[in-house]
């Protein structure tokens, strides 16, 4: 049976592999969560929105004949994870992870790790009001509401009607960023604090070295846990892991 690739998609590495395997002429899809409104141009067929949890991922496999699944989404999209590792368990799809190294700390850095963006919000409750970057994207705003009185200072990829901090500045742009542009950034909205997740890459350290430029602390948000599996870190290697695992 010819492969049938779904990528999970959410990340820089899945864009850069749904180019590999369109130019290998593998039949995939790429499949969005559907939490960003605006997608890139790709050179696959795109699925946008939920499966329904394990469940209904399971019943996607099957009805659409999918061999391999590479995970190519973001670090703490760990329930996607969880659910394509039970579905593909299921069905007995092969599955792989294409992920990036978590960032360390190095010298110069000032960081506060947390086990979980929960933590951070309960670290800053505690502390005296300043001015804070908030970067973790749009899902987990509201934990923070626990901490009011800090000025927020967020970047969102897409516009937000509400935002449920009563003291936030929202920027609507997509990256990648450059560490010249967030060293300018932090010194417009004079930034004391950076809140940021753990997401490891290049695409969006450049903040974790402006913070460092600037002497800013870091609350780092650690990875949530994920069970084992089969893992690969290039998109070469994702694709390799295909070819090594086609049975024709």
């Amino acid at each position: 049976m010819r492969s049938h690739l779904l990528i999970l998609a959410g990340t820089t590495e899945a864009t850069d592999l749904a180019k590999l395997v369109a130019e290998a002429n593998i039949p995939a899809t790429l499949s969005y969560a559907g939490r960003v409104e605006r997608t890139k141009p790709q050179p696959l067929p795109k699925r946008i929105g939920g499966y329904g949890g394990a469940q209904g991922l399971t019943e996607y496999l099957c009805a659409e004949q999918v061999t391999h699944v590479i995970d190519a989404t973001h670090p703490f999209a760990s329930q996607m994870s969880v659910n394509a590792i039970n579905a593909c368990r299921e069905t007995g799809t092969q599955l792989c992870a294409l992920t990036r190294p978590a960032w360390d700390s190095v010298d110069g850095d000032q960081w506060h790790r947390v086990p979980t963006i929960g933590a951070a919000a309960e670290y800053l409750q505690g502390m005296e009001d300043t001015n804070v970057m908030l970067a973790i994207g749009r899902m987990h705003l509201a934990e923070f509401a626990c901490a009011p009185q800090h000025q927020y200072l967020l970047r969102l990829v897409d516009k937000a009607e509400t935002l449920p901090l009563p003291k936030a500045t929202a920027l609507f742009s997509r990256g990648p960023f450059s560490t010249e542009d967030d060293i300018a950034l932090m010194r417009d909205h004079n930034i004391k604090l950076l809140v940021s997740k753990n997401a490891g890459g290049r695409g969006t350290y450049s903040k974790i070295e402006a913070a460092r430029h600037l002497g800013i602390p870091v609350v780092m948000i650690d990875r949530p846990a994920i069970p084992e599996r089969a893992e690969v870190h290039t998109p070469k290697d994702a694709l390799d892991w295909v070819h090594h695992t086609s049975t024709s």
